[in-house]
């Protein structure tokens, strides 16, 4: 009988650990009557397959086309193997290996399985806070090394009862080897604490915690990948009263919803919104308000849109089945502060804050704020990518060396690639205090060792004050590339849409270091992955009181004015003029006149700053962006009327000058016109002309790609009509998909520049 068999050795790369992928291939080996064994390895799995040569090919193409719906296979192996007479088909314990090359799975949300289990009074997991398969549940945050086995995650501390073992043993059970596998008897378990550490004695610690957030309390919530601050999302006081403990003056809370039902009251959804969703990943969507809702008007002042999500665990599950509309889900830390991770950080950090505090036993190893994602340009795009979708890295066109790209200052990501993976890190946040460096540090440390690289290659940002760039400065003995900021976003636009050669790209952003000592964020780049030209910029202006002129956006209104009007400013008769003292409007003029603490700029993101003071929207920030982003707000969908613009060609760069603009402004504000028109003709102008010009760069170069990337496409009003106008004239549009346009996505760009640098 062994003469009519053969055998295959079959190697499978992936996220192909914690989904289900064992007991799918024990099935698929029944079903196809064949012997062997598999074993999850460093690697990926092992697959020993013994029987008929055309049995072994079907189960090789099943293998590859039906994979379990977790699983991303990225590589197959096969190779002849002996036969070794096997009289069955086992899962057998992970093996060690050299090198880790497997991919882990993020954090998904509860299956509908599981909660159907959750609410069903028969099972025996009945209302369990923590029930999860192969198919849900946590992987990355709970996970400290690999092979992903319980002994190397935060489960590792709680022993399995009888009838958890049998599940977790049996191939054919949908609990089949899923780490996280537990049930009252045996598993982490929920307590409610008041924010003085006293344990309140209770039956059902998750509705009392319920019970307390529909009397107006702030509770502080353990989730998957950190701490939530949370309050019932229809009363007032309780928001505003967040608003003031938490120190976030305006910024939009994000909030949660039983079920799309709820949702549908207060907001609008496309079907692609609702997919989004309705994902397992669970992240924050942005949905346009409806008027006259029952949310509190202070979740997300001055904006249109909210930021919802959907439950990603069963506990969030039980806490919104009592009949709250929404929740308010915010990050549980004081704003600029890393999210809360472990129970006694929680109670030092969040006590001022929180008035209750519902905790659990199960650690969370590694932080992860919920991922932020806008549809409203048509495609998805990430604003914030985090919970749900690290550590799936983005598969690079080429393999290439091993480098750490540091990432930028604000938004900060990090991004370490092996082979064609690039690796991001979740969100960690603006490094602008000792416990953000301490979380990025140890973001570093924690994506190495599971990932088993040590990069001997280290790319930063050309900013000599970054700590990003002094921390790539401080690791001795490596070797270091520096990558211009908006050359970076254009290259991290091009990795992930595998694109190589020469293109045109548009880097629109606030903020980003100079080469000639001026900060830019206008500029219009010819650029490979090695190297750049700057072909266009928007002429520069300057920046009165440097970093204060992003805080208080009216400076930036005055620098605008000077350079159009001159002294004459002062005579004008705009919004800006009652909002402002004219002693500090005069104060600020002498600053630009004298050129005083004032460095130059060709910042677009700072332009729509300006725009949004001098129309008095907005004259002062609580937080980045905030000035355009209400501007935006403000914008109509009849963009097509526009000002007059003007572009001069110097040195073979066109430099876009803002002052018809300006003063196209001014004039229809001293005609009265309303802001929304003024910001409907202040995009249309920027669509009109930046499509021009770059078709123009186009005939000069010969190049028809355009990659768009940096904060200000974040913009949807902005982004919808440059793009649409871009294709009208026959250009090919990339955009970023899968990491955000903004400083998220700086790391990436960094890592795949300082690589080809090194090639090259």
């Amino acid at each position: 009988m062994n003469k009519n068999k053969t055998a295959k050795k079959i190697l499978i790369n992936g996220i192909v650990q914690g989904v289900g992928f064992r007991p799918f291939v024990y099935q698929l080996a029944l079903k196809h009557s064949l012997k062997g064994e598999i074993a999850n390895t460093s690697e990926g799995v092992s697959i020993h397959v013994e029987g008929p040569k055309t049995d072994i090919e079907e189960f090789t193409a099943d293998l590859k086309s039906n994979p379990p719906s977790l699983a991303k296979i990225t590589g197959v192996l096969s190779l002849p193997d002996e036969v070794k007479g096997c009289r069955d088909f086992k899962i057998s314990e992970s093996m060690n290996s050299r090198a880790m090359s497997t991919l882990i799975s993020p954090d998904v949300s509860v299956c509908d399985d599981c909660i159907k289990e959750l609410f069903d009074p028969e099972d025996r997991r009945f209302r369990y806070p923590f029930i999860n398969c192969t198919n849900c549940g946590p992987r990355y945050t709970i996970i400290n090394n690999i092979p992903y086995d319980r002994i190397n995650t935060s489960m590792k501390k709680f022993t399995m009862c009888e009838e958890c073992r049998k599940e977790y043993d049996d191939p054919s059970n949908r609990r089949f080897h899923a780490q996280p596998n537990a049930c009252d008897a045996c598993g982490p378990h929920v307590s409610l604490y008041d924010n003085k550490r006293q344990k309140i004695e209770t039956d059902d610690p998750v509705m009392k915690a319920a019970e307390h957030l529909k009397q107006g309390r702030i509770v502080a919530i353990k989730g998957l990948g950190g701490f939530h601050l949370a309050v019932d999302a229809e009363n007032d006081e309780a928001v505003k009263e967040l608003r003031k403990r938490k120190l976030r003056e305006e910024k939009p809370f994000a909030v949660m919803s039983f079920n799309m039902e709820k949702i549908s009251g207060y907001a609008f959804f496309s079907s692609d919104e609702a997919l989004q969703l309705k994902s397992i990943q669970r992240p924050v969507v942005l949905l346009k308000k409806k008027g006259d809702n029952a949310l509190s008007r202070w979740i997300s002042p001055g904006n249109r849109y909210y930021g919802v999500m959907l439950p990603s665990t069963p506990l969030h599950y039980l806490l919104l089945e009592k009949d709250f509309r929404a929740l308010v889900m915010t990050s549980g830390n004081m704003s600029e502060e890393p999210i809360a991770i472990d129970n006694e950080d929680a109670f030092n950090r969040l006590s001022g804050i929180a008035d209750f505090f519902l905790v659990h036993d199960r650690d969370i190893l590694i932080r992860s704020d919920d991922s932020i994602i806008n549809c409203q340009s048509g495609d998805h795009s990430f604003i914030r990518r985090s919970r749900g979708y690290v550590p799936v890295p983005v598969f690079l066109k080429n393999s290439q060396s091993a480098v750490l790209g540091c990432g930028a200052e604000l938004k900060n990501t990090i991004c370490i690639t092996k082979k064609n993976n690039a690796f991001l890190s979740q969100h960690i946040g603006d490094l602008e205090n000792r416990a953000t460096y301490d979380f990025y540090r140890s973001a570093i440390d924690h994506m190495k060792r599971i990932l088993e690289i040590k990069p001997e290659i280290l790319s930063c940002d050309m900013h000599p004050d970054y700590l990003s760039t002094r921390y790539a400065l401080e690791q001795g003995n490596k070797q270091i590339v520096r990558v211009q900021h908006h050359h970076a976003h254009i290259a991290g636009c091009m990795a992930e849409n595998r694109l190589e050669g020469d293109v045109i790209g548009l880097s629109f952003d606030g903020t980003g270091y100079g080469p000639d000592g001026t900060v830019w964020g206008g500029e219009i780049l010819i650029a490979d992955l090695k190297a750049y030209k700057r072909v266009s910029t928007l002429s520069p202006v300057a920046m009165p009181g440097s970093s204060a002129a992003i805080r208080e956006p009216w400076r930036m209104g005055i620098s605008y004015l000077y350079e159009a009007f001159g002294e004459d400013l002062f005579d004008l008769d705009i919004p800006l003029s009652g909002k402002i003292p004219a002693k500090d409007i005069k104060i600020i003029a002498e600053m630009v006149s004298k050129k005083i603490n004032s460095p130059m700029t060709s910042s677009l993101g700072r332009l729509f700053d300006g725009v949004s003071a001098v129309c008095g929207i907005r004259t002062h920030v609580h937080n980045e962006g905030q000035a355009a982003m209400e501007l935006e707000m403000m914008a109509g969908n009849d963009i097509k009327t526009c000002y007059d613009y003007v572009w001069e060609r110097e040195d073979n760069v066109y430099k876009v000058n803002p002052v018809p603009i300006i003063k196209g402004i001014v004039n229809d504000l001293s005609g009265k016109t309303g802001a929304g028109t003024i910001s409907s003709r202040f995009h249309g102008t920027l669509v009109k002309m930046y499509s021009e010009l770059c078709s123009v760069i186009s005939a000069d170069t010969g190049l028809d790609r355009i990659v768009l990337s940096g904060g200000v496409f974040q913009n949807s009003v902005f982004t919808r009509g440059l793009v649409s106008a871009l294709e009208d004239r026959g250009l090919k549009v990339y955009t970023h998909k899968l990491v955000p346009p903004n400083d998220g996505g700086i790391s990436l760009g960094q890592a795949v520049v300082a690589a080809a640098v090194i090639k090259s």
